[in-house]
């Protein structure tokens, strides 16, 4: 008999652990073809673009090359970016691959699947407000969270050979969004300033040059974490000099700045939009699948498309409920994780003819890093309820999450020997990215 084609197409947090996991399972015994598409060579886990962005962790030392791990762990590995499906052939299309003079270095090409996974992620919603797409910064990849580390240090470059002071708006970031992603990469940009006076950038003076502004629309930062982590994370922001404005809404953003509904105008030089996140625009009403208001495919328990068996969706570009709630699982790398165990589970029944287990999320709790200055948050268990915590113990938990993810990418072994380079790097390296 051929092999089950198993095609997944992103590989992100959960995407590559699928792969990983089913070419280790089937692939190696040649149960499966297993296929991973995406349109990027390498994978960096995106918990960790904030650093990147802020240049406190390089991504070039810390990725993963997706051949390699193809090579590893008995999957086939195909660049592109999927354009089109069609479910009667069953049939993913691949745009053509260019390079960067726009020549077409890989053609137009389709592949077949028995079962397809759609792991594409998410990207920044900028909710069609006027100038955020092209005067903001986004980071929802390394290539963007690079662009905009490199423009960070060409304003200090500048800044630092320029006869004079630098003006207050060049040294100013405005940051829109406080989730997550807007609130660590805020502390991480604070501890990159004290860095480089370290190394020699003495002219800025972080608590006179630098300014950090947050602007959220609701009511607090962190609206996912409960209220006092919310609460503990703000006064750190606020001991490190860090402006954050809750209650306003941005209505406009410019070269010069942010405009919000209630008539403030911000200045800044750099603006950050971390403010939401849709699924990819091509996936609204792909080959007839239901999709929600934000291109999410709206998934069943078992993580099967509504309209077609054969097609799953894990991840941030996976709408699926849960049980006595009115929204559906968090995008976030926890739910990819976990949704990516299931269906190797899945797709072993599958082969049997066996009906599929439901998803249920577990919730373990939110950890938010604010650099190396604190970090707050909550854990979940069975035994423990709902545990608040905070500080050195959170620190090295939200660690921990990174090494998790390598482990299941590469095995124990593995992973404790890149937790020693790591180790060594540090030792021997610069603390952060210069160029």
């Amino acid at each position: 008999m051929d092999p089950h084609r198993i095609v997944i197409v992103g590989g992100g947090a959960g995407g590559l652990e699928l792969a990983t996991r089913l070419g280790d399972k089937f692939g190696k015994t040649g149960r499966a073809r297993v296929t991973l598409v995406d349109a990027k060579l390498t994978h960096l886990w995106k918990p960790l673009l904030h650093e990147v962005a802020a240049g406190t962790f390089d991504s070039h030392e810390n990725d993963v090359d997706y051949i390699a791990q193809a090579h590893q762990h008995h999957f086939d590995y195909r660049l592109g970016r999927m354009d089109g499906l069609d479910r009667e052939r069953r049939e993913v299309s691949l745009a053509p691959t260019l390079d960067e003079d726009g020549r077409e270095i890989i053609p137009r090409r389709t592949i077949p699947y028995d079962t397809l996974v759609l792991a594409l992620g998410s990207t920044s919603n900028d909710f069609g407000i006027p100038g955020v797409r092209e005067h903001c910064v986004f980071i929802d990849d390394r290539a963007q969270a690079d662009a905009f580390q490199r423009a960070v240090m060409r304003n200090y470059i500048r800044a630092q050979t320029q006869p004079e002071r630098p003006a207050p708006n060049r040294m100013q970031v405005v940051i829109v969004g406080a989730g997550a992603t807007g609130v660590e990469l805020a502390a991480e940009m604070h501890n990159m300033a004290h860095q480089l006076v370290a190394y020699g950038f003495d002219r800025i003076v972080p608590e006179r040059d630098l300014k950090i502004v947050i602007i959220e629309a609701t009511d607090r930062i962190l609206p996912a974490l409960p209220k006092r982590l919310s609460e503990a994370a703000q006064s750190e922001l606020h001991k490190l000099g860090v402006e954050v404005q809750t209650h306003r809404r941005v209505t406009r953003v410019t070269a010069e700045g942010v405009q919000t509904r209630d008539g403030q105008f911000f200045h800044a030089a750099l603006k950050v939009w971390a403010a939401g996140i849709k699924a990819p625009e091509f996936l609204h009403n792909l080959a007839g699948l239901e999709t929600n208001r934000i291109n999410q495919l709206v998934v069943r328990p078992t993580l099967q498309t509504t309209y077609d068996d054969d097609i799953f969706a894990i991840g941030d570009c996976a709408a699926c409920p849960q049980p006595g709630k009115d929204i559906p699982v968090p995008p976030t790398a926890q739910a990819a994780h976990q949704q990516a165990a299931l269906l190797v589970r899945s797709i072993a029944r599958r082969f049997h003819g066996k009906a599929l287990p439901t998803f249920t999320y577990r919730d373990r709790g939110s950890l938010i890093s604010l650099s190396h200055y604190t970090t707050v948050g909550s854990l979940m268990g069975n035994l423990t309820g709902d545990v608040m915590i905070e500080g050195r113990f959170a620190r090295l938990t939200y660690r921990l999450l990174y090494r998790l993810h390598q482990r299941a990418l590469h095995g124990t072994l593995p992973m404790l020997l890149l937790m020693l380079s790591d180790f060594l790097q540090h030792r021997a390296h610069p603390r952060m990215k210069l160029h």
